[in-house]
């Protein structure tokens, strides 16, 4: 069948037209892109973050121990029972840091079951602390039957080091908080003598 021109050119227009038309709509944007938060990492609900340890500046500086130093115990008074005498020093390693070793004394009194017994020790050991550990007069009491120590005058025993003072020139310090502990920064011997010049020993190998 032959088309009229007229009618031929009105066909041609109209599909120009649409052709257009679904061009121009598939160019039109379809909504702005959504932007992409950055990635931020966060801790579960629940759970605690890291806690960074603090970064030792400055010469002479110790790195951190393993575990938090123990400080004073604070002062407070030795009520009844009245500890008895002093009769031994034990001593041991407290804590081991990076490049020193934190050394802890323990005065023991005794023989006495019937005052260890009095103050919780209920085991029947005849040698005790003054005060059972985490007792609010441990510090009091052990500081009455201990003295203070000669070199720096706080409650607490003299610390020595390979028969010497406790001193970094000696491989010791004095714990600058609570005088019943010593840093060892070596092997060696090292002493903790009460002002009544009872001692306990330790021996640090190399």
């Amino acid at each position: 069948m032959r088309l009229k021109p007229a009618l031929l050119a009105f066909l041609i227009v109209s599909s120009v037209g649409v052709a257009c038309t679904t061009v121009r709509h598939e160019e039109l944007p379809t909504g702005p892109s959504p932007s992409t938060a950055p990635l931020i990492p966060i801790v579960p609900i629940g759970q605690a973050g890291p806690t960074p340890r603090p970064t030792p500046t400055g010469p002479g500086t110790q790195p951190p121990d393993e575990d938090p130093l123990p400080g004073n115990p604070g002062g407070g008074s030795c009520s009844d029972p009245q500890p008895p005498a002093l009769s031994r020093m034990e001593v041991k390693v407290h804590i081991v840091g990076a490049n020193r070793l934190v050394l802890d004394s323990t005065p023991l009194v005794g023989p006495d079951e019937a005052y260890c017994r009095l103050i919780g020790f209920t085991d029947g050991r005849r040698f005790c602390p003054s005060r059972p550990e985490g007792n609010p007069e441990r510090f009091a009491c052990d500081a009455m039957i201990v003295g203070n120590a000669a070199d720096t005058g706080r409650p607490g025993p003299t610390w020595r080091a390979n028969g010497g003072a406790c001193v970094i020139a000696n491989g010791c310090e004095n714990h600058p908080d609570n005088q019943f502990l010593a840093f060892a920064y070596g092997p060696g011997t090292f002493q903790a003598c009460s002002s009544s010049s009872i001692c306990g020993t330790l021996e640090v190998a190399p």
